[in-house]
């Protein structure tokens, strides 16, 4: 694998094209500036790797677009060294910004394909997440509380396992709903008992499954 300057180029032009659409946190551009977004994707799609598209990666599943991907981490506002949980290895890409902007990374994913794929790719980029291949809905109650929780797959409705695992004052962001599109929430930790929601347009994503897919 190749980051060659044309790639760079085109990660600079969608930076620009990602501040247009409104994301301001530039630490969070620095991190996705720093991951190669071809290095997950088949090489048949590496000259679209820098479109702000979503595109199939096999097993039913999508790569975000880098909007998306950006949006989440920067609605997290997380600081290097704080723990997130990630629900959706999916290709890796998510999981790879998440480690640039410093997180203690921890990752669970329910396709066995991508999951014995991702830990590779990370590991050859020097990114050391905490991977596991397992069911979301769970949350990893072993390395709970976490700082931050996001889930990259659209949920029917929001795992009250997920806010029991965010620390006080940690974030949960989730996009919820079913059919083609999701509304995009962040749930904040305020107590024990308590949790603040805000609502942060609309987003689209593939369905969040229980169980770990067998195969």
């Amino acid at each position: 694998m190749k980051d060659e300057y044309r790639h760079k180029g085109l990660r600079r032009k969608l930076l620009d094209e990602l501040r247009a659409l409104g994301i301001v946190n530039e630490e969070v551009l620095s991190a996705i500036d720093r991951v190669p977004r071809h290095f997950f994707l088949s090489s048949a799609f590496e000259q679209f790797a820098y479109q702000n598209k979503a595109f199939q990666i096999g097993a039913g599943q999508t790569i975000s677009k880098p909007h998306t991907v950006a949006r989440q981490t920067e609605l997290l506002g997380l600081t290097p060294g704080q723990k997130v949980l990630e629900i959706g290895t999916g290709s890796g890409f998510q999981c790879a910004v998440l480690c640039a902007m410093g997180y203690k990374v921890y990752s669970i994913e329910r396709q066995r394909s991508l999951y014995d794929k991702a830990g590779p790719l990370l590991a050859s980029m020097g990114f050391k997440p905490h991977l596991f291949y397992g069911d979301g809905y769970k949350g990893k109650k072993t390395f709970a509380p976490f700082d931050g929780i996001i889930v990259t797959c659209g949920a029917p409705e929001v795992p009250e396992t997920l806010l029991q695992q965010l620390t006080i004052g940690g974030k949960l962001i989730i996009p919820v709903g079913e059919g083609d599109k999701q509304h995009m929430y962040s749930f904040e930790r305020m107590s024990e008992k308590d949790f603040t929601r805000q609502k942060h347009g609309e987003f689209a994503f593939v369905p969040m499954l229980t169980n770990r897919a067998q195969g």
